[in-house]
């Protein structure tokens, strides 16, 4: 996405994931995303479609919008947001690298500290049980 908006790869993003996982049923994108024309072809190629439109919503648009279906797909979409939040925590937030290569690098390290942090978590985890279990013993 160096040179693109994110109205513009929507369908790209989609399609791309469809013939890797052909059994998805819906997506969901932030208010950046949405256009009539990504509304009306993602709809084609998936059952759900979380895509709300910015700026002030029709009568048709705001039922859509306020459907329990897309209310409920749409709390799913907080997840990854959580996930974006997370690796802004890890220094994420701004990059302080210049050029394009220097924001590859530091997605890619901040990408690395999360996913070893995870990691980190589960290993203590794993050990606080085995340490309950040794107790209980």
């Amino acid at each position: 996405m160096e040179q693109e908006t994110d109205d513009n790869v929507a369908i790209e993003v989609i399609s791309a994931a469809k013939q890797k996982f052909d059994n998805i049923k819906s997506c969901s994108f932030d208010k950046g995303f949405y256009t009539p024309h990504n509304q009306k072809t993602l709809s084609k190629m998936l059952d759900n479609v979380v895509l709300p439109q910015k700026g002030k919503l029709s009568q048709k648009r705001s039922e859509i919008e306020n459907s329990d279906n897309f209310q409920e797909l749409r709390r799913k979409h907080s997840a990854v947001e959580a996930s974006i939040s997370a690796l802004q925590n890890q220094g994420l937030k701004k990059c302080r690298d210049h050029g394009i290569r220097g924001f590859k690098r530091y997605i890619f390290l901040g990408v690395i500290a999360r996913n070893l942090q995870i990691l980190g978590q589960g290993l203590q985890q794993k050990e606080l049980r085995r340490q309950k279990k040794r107790a209980a013993a």
